[in-house]
């Protein structure tokens, strides 16, 4: 304060004075009387006034910053949503630090000038304008150190908010390298700051702790210190220090702190005290307390949020859900909070009580009440997105280990347990038939029903507008009891134990809305003992099916989502519970990079040297001890699909002598390759077209012998053998068992068809033509059945039937679908594609792999795939047609896990997505290609 009174009293009095004094005077000269006086208004003049400008618009943002407790702090508060509207009081900073640069060239004040710049943009959130001024000042005024540290610190700050990590580390080393006795306490203390949120930013709690300290022993701002020591706290709590942290939050509560801070360091010591003190205390009642103060009435939310949070703890998710939603309904200022209720809402209903609707749809409230800053928001953003993937897994996981649990027990004990679980779904089913009768009776009651025409205006006398609420309710809400508080009655269970035949019909498709609700109690017991694992050989098969669904839920945690925590979980279990597992060297590998991202180097380390010396010869192994190793696989793969290729182009000639020479060279040459087994199905099949029955029979037996476990090449040849076997008599005769014909084709078909057999095939096309126009009219008519009492429910348009499966789209993805170009019409005339990016691979070789995955799983099936271009650089591969959208998608799940095997093109260059035939003619070029798979990604 006394260095601003005595400022304002210069400018005031002598300011003037000697601007009358210099007034008529050219200071553009280069002299020392320029100089002094340019430093003298550069100063006290136009640099005060920025600094002063930013300063306040710092404390501005501050006061408005709503701060998240219930996650790490963020150490400094001065950043803001922009709303692209130029700030006029920084834009007022930024001319003034100009007019220094334009007009005060002589002054020593040019690098503060451009620091008032980069601080300015950096206010306004335009980071990469903000890091070059901060590195210009770095790299052009080094003899200025107290002027080079601050930029440095800037700098840092500035990387952190762009995320840029690994650089935002170089400049704070450089800062704290730079630290001396004539180093500023206030830039000490910002620099350690800057390097605290680093190591929260990272993860590094430990060394985030030790900073801390260090801030706090330098900082000189009351406010800022007491903040600092709540963050010191929240970390001292991670590192399971929590006597320090208790002893932190104490002291926060014992000061002068803002209202909030400390009504929420109290919140965190009642949470760890009883572990503390030794004291046996009741922390939810300790909670509840705080509710009855009238000082804490716009905090209710948090204590809420608090005492859910412990009941879940203890597994009481019954009281935790009500608590969760006790905090939603009192949250008054902070949307955060809501959301994170929201979010803990979502997590129960998607992993404790697999109710992946519910869980959707309160994924969709937490994404709409958190704000797009908060952190980790488009982790949410990618899990509601992608939760089909997800629900599909963890079904599975829950379906197998029910059933594996009620093989494990005696007879009698199973039979009480089945007993119990055919009883709970047969009250689930009552409750639901309930519901939907006790609506219809509603309906069908008011005057101005059904019979009555609906002209009445009074909503509940117009049945087109009761119906329409009636489905409306139905399809976001599902089918619900009518009783009070409906709202809350979810009838699920705690435990994961599965109650419905949903999930235990492996056979039902994964994307029914109403998946196994017209199974009967009769029919859902055969359904379990049926499907129970009493092999050996059954046990492994479920077995398969757990390992490879947690396989894929860990790959979709680390590869969509980046969530390493769950990722290295996941993989961790995987170790634990399949310790005898055949990718062991991929689990350590997956685990050794997690741990090192995660700056984990000690557990990185860990499954290093278990990789290192357990598994020294596989590819997971090389490329640690030779970082070249990865370029030099690829390059290797890249040759071995050229000479694979050229294979194919003989084999497609058809020159089958040349084929079978170049196969025997590849081999020869790579014994071991991926796509061996591939390349002796084209061998067999070339030599079928130059030998005679019984040998081609023998070459495909050694097929069958040399790779059991292929899942695309094995299937196929078991289909030929018995084809063959069927049609003996015939192939005998033949001089070659193949004839020469177009090898992309089935060569395996009869050798000629009766009239009788041509006439059933056309009937069986005529009626698959006949049952796809009926579906096509009902969907025109938009009537379906209801899939459990079989009676005809209304529709809305296609757009909300897409949304049944996932839940509640946001409204901008509904208004997004609006204005597209694209629908979700055509609804019996789909087509998977496979979309690759580049228009310089010939695709032959990778289009005869899609047709040897349909013969094997879809034999005597009309799926066709056919190729098209998309623009200069997209090249279509679209399989169908199928008839509703539950067949693409399993046609998808089944083919692409081996579409690595199929495709003979590097995986990042291409992808897959589903389309009906209308929006498949719209695709002209790529600009609408783009498009499309926006508009994919929002609606299916």
């Amino acid at each position: 304060m006394r260095r601003t009174s005595e400022t304002s009293v210069f400018r005031r009095i002598y300011f003037p004075v000697l601007v009358l004094l210099i007034a008529g005077c050219s200071l553009e000269k280069k002299s020392g009387f320029n100089r002094a006086m340019q430093n003298l208004t550069a100063h006290y003049n136009i640099l005060f006034d920025a600094d002063e400008i930013l300063r306040e618009k710092q404390e501005s943002y501050a006061l408005s910053f709503v701060d998240s407790y219930n996650e790490i702090l963020r150490v400094y508060q001065d950043t803001t949503a922009q709303s692209g509207t130029p700030d006029k009081d920084l834009e007022e900073a930024k001319a003034k630090g100009n007019k220094i640069i334009n007009i005060k060239e002589q002054s020593h004040y040019l690098g503060d000038a451009y620091l008032v710049l980069g601080k300015t943009d950096y206010l306004e959130a335009n980071y990469f304008d903000a890091t070059e001024y901060f590195s210009y000042v770095v790299r052009s005024f080094p003899e200025e150190k107290k002027l080079s540290e601050e930029a440095l610190m800037w700098k840092a700050r500035t990387l952190i908010c762009l995320d840029q990590l690994p650089k935002a580390k170089l400049a704070i080393d450089s800062a704290v390298s730079n630290i001396d006795k004539k180093t500023k306490k206030s830039t000490i203390a910002d620099i350690y700051a800057t390097k605290l949120q680093y190591d929260i930013d990272v993860q590094n709690y430990e060394e985030g702790e030790q900073v801390a300290k260090k801030a706090i022993q330098f900082c000189r701002n009351k406010g800022q210190r007491l903040r600092l020591t709540f963050i010191m706290a929240q970390l001292q709590e991670l590192n399971n220090k929590t006597t320090d942290a208790y002893k932190n939050y104490s002291s926060i509560v014992n000061s002068n702190a803002a209202f909030e801070m400390a009504f929420n360091a109290n919140l965190n010591r009642i949470r760890i005290e009883q572990n503390e003190t030794g004291a046996k205390v009741n922390r939810i009642d300790r909670l509840r307390s705080l509710i009855k103060n009238e000082n804490n009435k716009d905090f209710i939310d948090q204590v809420y949020y608090q005492i859910a949070q412990l009941y879940y703890t203890g597994k009481d998710l019954n009281n935790a859900i009500k608590n969760y939603h006790l905090s939603i309904n009192y949250s008054r200022k902070n949307q955060n909070q809501k959301g994170l209720s929201y979010l803990r809402l979502a997590d129960i209903y998607f992993k404790d009580r697999g109710d992946y609707v519910a869980a959707k749809k309160y994924y969709d409230s937490t994404l709409f009440s958190l704000s797009p800053g908060y952190p980790g928001y488009q982790t949410i953003k990618k899990k509601s997105d992608n939760l089909q993937l997800l629900a599909d897994r963890f079904s599975i996981i829950s379906r197998e280990d029910t059933l594996q649990m009620l093989a494990k027990l005696d007879e009698k004990a199973r039979s009480t347990r089945i007993d119990a679980m055919v009883s709970n779904e047969t009250l689930h089913r009552q409750q639901v038939q309930a519901g939907i009768d006790n609506a219809i009776a509603a309906n069908n009651t008011q005057p101005g029903g059904p019979q009555g025409g609906g002209g009445s205006t009074f909503y509940f006398y117009n049945s087109n507008a009761v119906s329409q609420g009636y489905n409306d309710f139905k399809r976001r809400w599902g089918n619900r009891k009518l009783e009070d508080n409906w709202r809350r009655s979810n009838k699920s269970n705690g435990n994961s134990t599965l109650t419905t035949a949903e999930s235990i019909d492996p056979d039902a498709p994964a994307d029914q809305a109403a998946k196994g609700k017209g199974v009967n109690a009769g029919d859902y017991r055969k359904q379990l003992i049926d499907n129970l694992p009493l092999t050996p050989e059954k046990l492994a098969i479920s077995n398969k099916l757990i390992y490879d669904a947690y396989f894929d839920v860990a790959n979709f945690y680390r590869d969509i989502l980046g969530d390493r925590k769950e990722a290295i979980a996941t993989y961790e279990l995987l170790l634990s519970r399949f310790p005898d597992s055949p990718d062991k060297p991929a689990l350590y590998y997956n685990l050794y990079r997690l741990y090192t991202d995660d700056n984990n180097q000690a557990k990185a380390d860990e499954y290093k040297n278990l990789l290192l010396k357990n598994f020294p010869d596989t590819p997971f192994a090389k490329i640690i001890v030779d970082p070249d190793y990865g370029k030099k696989l690829n390059d290797a793969d890249a040759e071995l699909t050229e000479k694979y290729n050229q294979v194919y182009d003989a084999f497609s000639k058809p020159d089958y002598p040349r084929t079978i020479l170049l196969i025997d060279a590849l081999q020869k040459q790579r014994p071991d390759n991926k796509w061996a087994a591939q390349l002796d199905y084209l061998r067999a099949i070339a030599q079928g077209h130059l030998e005679k029955l019984d040998p081609f029979k023998a070459d495909l037996a050694a097929i069958i012998s040399k790779y059991p476990n292929d899942r695309l090449i094995t299937p196929l040849v078991k289909q030929h053998l018995i084809y063959l076997d069927a049609n003996r008599d015939a192939l005998f005769k033949r001089p070659v068992v193949l004839t020469d014909k177009d090898p992309n084709e089935e060569p395996f078909v009869p050798p000629a068809m009766t009239e009788a057999q041509q006439a059933a095939a056309r009937y069986n096309n005529l009626l698959a033509e006949q049952q796809a126009a009926a579906v096509k009219q009902a969907e025109a008519a938009k009537v379906v059945k209801d899939p459990l009492t079989g009676k005809p429910v209304v529709e809305k348009p296609d757009s909300a039937k897409a949304n049944t499966v996932q839940g509640k789209v946001p409204s901008a993805t509904k208004e997004a679908a609006k204005s597209s170009i694209f629908s979700m019409r055509d609804s019996t005339n789909y087509y998977f594609v496979v979309n690759v990016s580049t228009a310089t691979v010939n695709l032959a070789s990778s289009r005869f792999g899609i047709g040897q995955f349909n013969r094997a799983n879809l034999a005597g099936s009309a799926i066709k795939h056919q190729l098209m271009s998309v623009g200069d650089n997209n090249q279509l591969i679209y399989v169908g047609r199928f008839y509703s959208l539950g067949a693409v998608k399993d046609y998808a799940r089944a083919i692409i896990p081996l579409m690595p095997d199929i495709m003979k093109v590097p995986k990042d260059q291409y992808s897959f997505f589903i389309i009906t035939q209308e929006n498949l003619d719209k695709l002209n070029n790529k600009s609408t290609l783009d498009s499309y798979i926006d508009y994919y990604q929002n609606n299916y």
